[in-house]
């Protein structure tokens, strides 16, 4: 039986994709900084260590817990607090060390590592009209932290495949990740506790506000856990696309939501809006999260159809939908509880 190691097994993706590795039967083991609910599925479907992926001791206890594991998936990130950049930097770009680092004493033959379309050179509006491929530049976008982080482990992981020949390395780049059981986390990661999530049942009669540039790709966390598990399952290198059809933009949301339209505002002012908001910390959401909004590149996902198999079986409009659905439900995973910044 296939024995994967799945390190940060609690957040969105993390609990679509152990809902997905438990019906291929798969020997499941999660690691996660908190540990979940056990009573709760799909959390009782695996053997459980509690390791904080950032710790000084984290090498060697990741190498304990990876021994006799086929693959290892590293999806550990931590979002917030935005104002603490060193408290997320120890989390994602030394987390992502350690994990690197225990994989290859462990032996392990597969380390699969969430990376993102947030990794991606950032291009303008007019850019956007043209897909990119695995191979556009993963430096990332220079005023956004997440995006900062994200390159510097897409460097990391360029020299781990050079010293570690024998290991398989994977990277999936999603766009945005939604699902409704995801719905309080990311409220709590974006929006803050100041801003009700059945605030959906109430914009209905309203316009959506938002910068022409905002126009990116999404995809349903159990499309995404399948994309996880078909490359561990085809021992697949190399980095994939992941995103779902079509493109979200503004009048698309504005659907999604309910309400009556989208209308275009400057990125400046809403630009401003938030560093200000951010700034009286009013919501945790900083400058760097509309930068990469309005930069990110439209991604080709060709490749993930050609050595993967893949295809999304939800619409990227359903996924978003989904999520929204969470919203009005104020629904949320039980042990993925929303952080705070």
């Amino acid at each position: 039986m296939t024995r994967v190691v799945v390190v940060g097994a609690t957040g969105n993706v993390g609990t679509a994709l152990l809902r997905r590795l438990r019906d291929a039967g798969v020997d499941l083991v999660g690691v996660a900084r908190r540990q979940p609910d056990l009573r709760a599925q799909p959390y009782d479907s695996a053997l459980w260590h509690a390791v904080d992926v950032g710790a000084p001791d984290a090498i060697d206890r990741l190498t304990a817990v990876f021994r006799g594991a086929d693959a290892v998936v590293h999806l550990a990130w931590a979002l917030q607090p935005t104002h603490d950049i060193h408290a997320q930097h120890r989390t994602d770009v030394r987390g992502t060390a350690n994990v690197l680092a225990a994989v290859a004493a462990a032996g392990v033959p597969q380390v699969v590592v969430a990376s993102s379309v947030g990794a991606y050179r950032g291009v303008d509006a007019d850019g956007k009209r043209t897909p990119v491929d695995e191979s556009w530049p993963t430096d990332g976008i220079p005023t956004a932290t997440y995006s900062i982080h994200k390159a510097e482990n897409e460097r990391a992981m360029d020299g781990f495949e050079r010293e570690h020949p024998d290991v398989v390395v994977t990277r999936l780049r999603p766009g945005l990740v939604f699902q409704r059981d995801a719905a309080a986390e990311i409220r709590g990661l974006f929006l803050g506790h100041l801003v009700p999530m059945r605030i959906v049942r109430w914009i209905r009669w309203a316009v959506l506000p938002l910068p022409y540039p905002f126009v990116f790709q999404a995809v349903h966390a159990d499309d995404l856990a399948d994309a996880y598990w078909r490359a561990i399952d085809r021992r697949a290198a190399g980095a994939f696309n992941i995103a779902a059809t079509p493109v979200l933009t503004p009048p698309r949301m504005a659907r999604v939501f309910g309400m009556l339209g989208a209308v275009r505002v400057p990125l400046g002012l809403v630009r401003g809006l938030v560093t200000l908001t951010w700034r009286l910390r009013l919501q945790p959401t900083d400058a760097g999260w509309v930068d990469i909004a309005a930069g990110v590149p439209i991604m080709r996902t060709d490749r993930a159809r050609d050595v993967l198999g893949w295809e999304a079986r939800h619409s990227a409009e359903d996924a978003m939908r989904d999520l929204v659905a969470g919203f009005a439900d104020e629904h949320g995973v039980p042990a993925s509880p929303p952080l705070r910044g």
